[in-house]
Formats: C-alpha cells, sequence, structure tokens
C-alpha cells in the first residue's frame, strides 16, 4: 500500500477519533433511558394513602419559579395558582429578574459577570432555577406547568428531574435538597459551558438549558456508576413521563408554553423529528467529504513528486510508458526489464 494512503488513513482515523470522543457524551444520550434511576409508580403512594406519613421528606417544602416580574401572563396563572393552592403549607418564591440578580450578586458574586453577560434572558431564568435549588433546596417548576395533585410523594428523594422525549432530561420541573451535590457541580459547570453558537436555540440549550442539564446528568451518572445507589446521596432520581403529565393521576398538567423559542427552533424541532434522515445523510456527506480529501491530498503528493524529479504534468509516469521504443505487446507483456523500470519509476515518484 503506497504511502500515501497510509498517511491519509491515519490523519482520517485520528480526527474521526477526536469527533467521537468529543461527542461521546451526546451519542451516549441516545442509547439512554434512565431506567436505572427511574421513580416507579409502584414506590409512590396515592395521593390520599396512609403510607405518605411514613415516608421522610427530605426535600424541602418549597416551590420556586421565575418570571421577569410580578405580572404573570393570563394564560399562566391557572397553572401557578394550582399549585399555590394544592400546597399551601409550602413556601412559594417567584424569582423576578431583580430578585434573582439580588440573589446572585449577594451569595454567588463569582458568577455576576456570566450571569449579567448572558445573551438572552432565558439563559439567566435557566442560571437561577440552579443556583436557587443548590441553595435552598425545594422544588422549581416552570410557569407553564400546573398541579394536579400534591408533590408531597417526590420530597422523599435527594434529588429527582424528568424524563423528556426523545432523549436526556429536562430543566422545567425538577427538586433537591440543599447543597445536593449534582447541583453543586451544574453551577460549577456553567461558566465553562458558556459558549456561542451558530443558532440562538443551541446556544440556549447547550450553555444554559436541557441540553447543558443533560449532559451533565449523563456525565454524572457515569462517575458514580460504582456507588451503591441506595447508599448514595448524590443519587438524581427520574420521574417518567406517564408520571409527569400523561394521566389524570399524574403530578403535573402542562400549560401553554415555550415563550422563548424563536424562528430556529422550528428547524431544530423538525430535526429532532427526522434524525434518523439527517443521521443517514450525515454518514453520506462524510463519506463525500472523505473522498475529496483523500483525491486532493493524492493529487499534492504527485504534484509535489513531480516537482521533486522536475517533471512537467505529462511527464514522470505517463512520458515514460508512451515515449518508450518499445512496441505496445511488449511493454504490456513481453519484455522482463520494461516492466522492471516502469515499477521502479512508479516507486521513485510515489516515495
Amino acid at each position: 500500500m503506497r504511502r500515501s494512503i497510509l498517511v491519509f488513513l491515519l490523519v482520517t482515523t485520528l480526527i474521526v477519533t477526536f469527533l467521537l470522543h468529543s461527542v461521546s457524551t451526546l451519542l451516549s444520550l441516545l442509547l439512554e433511558d434512565a431506567s436505572a434511576d427511574a421513580i416507579h409508580r409502584s414506590e409512590l403512594p396515592a395521593p390520599n394513602s396512609t403510607l405518605l406519613e411514613s415516608r421522610p421528606q427530605l426535600i424541602p417544602k418549597i416551590i420556586h419559579q421565575t418570571y421577569i416580574n410580578e405580572s404573570i401572563p393570563e394564560h399562566w396563572k391557572p397553572a401557578q395558582q394550582s399549585c399555590i393552592d394544592l400546597h399551601s403549607d409550602y413556601e412559594y418564591i417567584l424569582w423576578t429578574d431583580a430578585k434573582a440578580l439580588d440573589f446572585i450578586t449577594q451569595e454567588y458574586p463569582w458568577f455576576l459577570t456570566t450571569f449579567v453577560g448572558y445573551e438572552y434572558p432565558i439563559q439567566r431564568a435557566d442560571a437561577i432555577r440552579y443556583f436557587v435549588l443548590a441553595h435552598y433546596g425545594g422544588v422549581y417548576i416552570d410557569l407553564d406547568d400546573g398541579c394536579q395533585r400534591r408533590l408531597d410523594p417526590l420530597l422523599s428523594y435527594t434529588a429527582w428531574v424528568r424524563r423528556t422525549v426523545p432523549t436526556g432530561i429536562s430543566n422545567d420541573v425538577m427538586a433537591a435538597i440543599p447543597q445536593h451535590p449534582f447541583f453543586l457541580r451544574v453551577i460549577e459547570s456553567l461558566q465553562g459551558a458558556n459558549r456561542k453558537w451558530v443558532l440562538p436555540y443551541i446556544t440556549i440549550m447547550a450553555s444554559t438549558g436541557p441540553l447543558f442539564l443533560s449532559v451533565m446528568w449523563k456525565k454524572w451518572m457515569g462517575e458514580h456508576s460504582n456507588l451503591d445507589p441506595d447508599e448514595w446521596v448524590g443519587r438524581v432520581r427520574v420521574l417518567m413521563p406517564d408520571e409527569y403529565n400523561r394521566h389524570a393521576w399524574s403530578f403535573f398538567q402542562t400549560y401553554k408554553g415555550s415563550s422563548w423559542h424563536g424562528k430556529d427552533a422550528k428547524l431544530i424541532f423538525w430535526m429532532g423529528k427526522n434524525w434518523i434522515l439527517l443521521t443517514a445523510g450525515g454518514f453520506m456527506l462524510a463519506g463525500l467529504l472523505g473522498f475529496i480529501v483523500w483525491w486532493g491530498y493524492n493529487r499534492l503528493v504527485v504534484i509535489g513528486a513531480r516537482k521533486r524529479t522536475g517533471g512537467s504534468p505529462r511527464s514522470s509516469v505517463f512520458r515514460f510508458s508512451f515515449s518508450s521504443p518499445n512496441p505496445l505487446w511488449r511493454r504490456w507483456g513481453g519484455g522482463k526489464n520494461t516492466n522492471k523500470q516502469v515499477y521502479e519509476l512508479l516507486e521513485q515518484h510515489d516515495a
């Protein structure tokens, strides 16, 4: 095999390996079903069950929500009020922009520059929910999620998030004890994830949103897979779709939301629905680009060899063959010396 091909294959292998390593966590999320940490319906007492009295309540009875100011839009007020009415014994905190800024300034000044510097307001709304859960503990609920039953059964875990489709977890409903190690890791990682991507939707999702949280969650599970989940305080349980909002006995009811989604979100949603087609197209495009790079690399090698031997574009390999005084039949099959000379010349030009 020619040395140029070996070099090309080696470089290509290194590039592909680097790219796969860079997105390995994202690829592993496609295969993650969260079954190992799922909160099964069999372990959740019914709304009026006497078992509720015997369950420990680790997560504080605090409900956190966020909005620009105190003026909640009319279409979200029923959802907000449903959670307040069902949990009259819970503390309720609405984190407005001004209140969130004061909190970060006072409690986490090292994050203030990043917090203020976020380009999109939703990034601050995402970030503050992680900080208040890490600081106070409690339950965070998006304003477009209404409560259908009391959350008491979910207070028995040290932390939980909800499973989302098609993969990963969401940050619209989640809970934790104060200083839970997972949410401490999350807030420590926000600065490193603060990067700008081509589309605003991807920038938000990857810097503070569900994609960022899903990657952190997947890494967190991998780092602690050798620990006993029943004894580990850092375990993050997962509320599955049926227990989240699919049935009358589920905990939440979803109202109209996604107020921050821009036009680019439609493209992302379309890509999510057609990911198989896009994956196949991506492999085809990668193969085409690989062929073009290989062809271009081969041409550079040939041109470099010609320059070193002083040949013109029509010299070197082809000039020897066509200018030979030997007849065609002899060059193709007859003379032993002729074949040897051709092979030697090719080897010199390919070196």
